[in-house]
């Protein structure tokens, strides 16, 4: 049986926040320990990051990677089994230093937890950089991995969030910048030469912020290509890569927040008005093999013939070449929203109950948001959790709003294409 996002928030609350408890302690004996016979911590050698459930976040922690591999130190990584895949777009972490959990079941996180544990020190990991906002079991993880240095967000003065006492430079979490810098500042924690309270006291400047590209293997473009073209064939659509454009519509979002989600019907009306703007240009609908048949729902009401299901039809490996492929992708506040990055796509990402100003695109992106007075209602504060069940913030959201925004992105790509 899976377990669900809910209950893993309760067993993170109910049991994490007892165990912390009890490991805080051990964990002080054993650092006052280890700082008998050795004279510091040094510069991080073998630095191992944690972020489990966020595969977007595993694309915004790549400057943060790079900026860490540049000082000399060798990367290790540790995420949710089911979320890996998100590591190989760009691969800056070598295969074989990515560690997993298997979250799919409670005794698959209780076997892995403790292979993990065991892991760790045997790869004798010097530094922990814990990537997750305020989750006790990341800090347990963290705080019995063996490291020494051990770095993560700690809520100071703040109310509530209680993690223990696990880490070593405590940084202070701030959610008036992006999540990316705030990724970096955990770098700079690791690697400073004196304890900052709180960490971490520097500028950031917004040239950091730079995804590298992913490499695309021809071969597995041309692979993509060929099956767009062979499927709209089927369909009797007219399309020939480089003379009709290709515009992605992804109308999902993981159940992680399904707050997040653009209800169908506007996804369908979408589709029409680009449509009725491009005839001459073919649609792809994706989303992954769980949600053909969501997709297939926006795809019949809409009862456009240029746009296609196309749910399932690539693998995660086959993103990267769909992407350079495509022109545009109107999206969700969502995993593909940052995956695209690493590509030139250029896409419109929606939000609502979270902010741009925090977890945005840094891809050639534009991000629409209606600003509710009750937006973002989700944050590191609650858990990402939140009470509501009618989300204005993204009905707000017109479908003109939308449409301009994609003849923005459009005009832009045709600019880069010479078209």
């Amino acid at each position: 049986m899976t377990i669900s996002v809910n209950t893993m928030r309760a067993i993170d609350h109910w049991v994490g926040v007892p165990l912390c408890a009890i490991a805080s302690p051990l964990v002080a004996l054993l650092d006052a320990v280890k700082n008998i016979f050795n004279r510091g911590p040094g510069s991080p050698k073998k630095l191992l990051f944690i972020e489990l459930s966020e595969m977007g976040s595993a694309i915004l922690v790549d400057p943060a990677m790079r900026n860490a591999q540049a000082r000399g130190a060798e990367l290790f990584f540790l995420i949710f089994k089911s979320n890996r895949a998100s590591l190989t777009l760009l691969n800056t972490v070598k295969p074989e230093n990515v560690f997993t959990i298997d979250s799919s079941s409670l005794s698959g996180l209780i076997k892995d937890t403790l292979r993990f544990l065991i892991i760790a020190r045997r790869h004798r990991i010097d530094t922990v950089i814990d990537l997750e906002l305020f989750s006790r079991f990341t800090a347990l993880l963290t705080g019995l991995c063996g490291a020494r240095c051990r770095v993560g967000y700690h809520i100071f003065h703040g109310e509530g969030l209680w993690r223990g006492f696990m880490l070593t430079r405590k940084v202070h979490y701030n959610p008036h910048i992006h999540i990316t810098k705030n990724f970096l500042s955990l770098i700079h924690a690791a690697f400073a030469q004196k304890i900052e309270v709180p960490f971490s006291k520097i500028q950031i400047p917004d040239s950091e912020v730079r995804l590298e590209q992913a490499v695309i293997n021809p071969a597995a473009l041309e692979k993509v290509r060929t099956r767009i073209e062979k499927l709209a064939k089927e369909a009797g659509i007219e399309y020939v890569h480089g003379k009709n454009r290709l515009i992605l519509i992804n109308p999902n979002a993981s159940d992680l927040l399904p707050q997040r989600r653009w209800a169908q019907q506007r996804f369908s009306e979408l589709i029409q008005g680009v449509h009725q703007q491009y005839p001459s240009d073919l649609i792809l609908i994706t989303g992954s093999p769980a949600e053909i048949a969501y997709v297939e729902k926006v795809c019949a009401v809409a009862n456009i013939k240029n746009a296609l299901n196309f749910a399932g039809q690539v693998s995660f490996a086959e993103l990267p070449p769909l992407y350079t492929l495509s022109d545009v992708m109107v999206t969700n506040d969502s995993g593909p929203g940052h995956f695209s990055a690493v590509t030139p796509l250029r896409t419109v990402v929606l939000f609502g109950p979270e902010t741009p100003a925090l977890y945005g695109s840094v891809g050639n992106s534009i991000a629409i948001t209606a600003n509710l007075a009750c937006s973002p209602c989700v944050s590191a504060a609650n858990h990402r959790k939140t009470p509501c069940h009618d989300n204005v913030c993204m009905q707000a959201i017109t479908v003109a709003q939308v449409l301009e925004k994609v003849s923005i992105q459009l005009q832009d790509a045709d600019k880069t294409k010479g078209r």
